[in-house]
């Protein structure tokens, strides 16, 4: 005999902020909002933004950036960190 699960009323689902089913405000890309066509690995601060503490590229969920613009920021990095204009590890 198969057992009936047991129903709470709490979900076990997660929800965004509110308790509502959407996940919150939409982030806009910041390189879309200015109208900025390529990302240069030149600019430091810029792409300190998108560096975590540790020293890893934040994703598209974080940072906000469409995909083509997150493509272009994780190239970037990855340029600067070899010209060593950016550091490897966070530290």
């Amino acid at each position: 005999m198969a057992r009936a699960r047991p129903t709470s009323k709490t979900s076990t689902k997660r929800r965004g902020p509110g308790g509502d089913k959407t996940g919150g405000k939409r982030k806009i890309c910041h390189f879309c909002k200015d109208k900025i066509d390529h990302v240069d690995y030149k600019d430091i601060p810029t792409l300190r933004k998108f560096i975590s503490d540790r020293g890893k590229i934040r994703s598209r969920r974080i940072t906000g950036a469409c995909r083509r613009h997150q493509n272009q920021v994780a190239v970037a990095i990855k340029r600067a960190r070899e010209m060593a204009l950016l550091p490897y590890t966070g530290g």
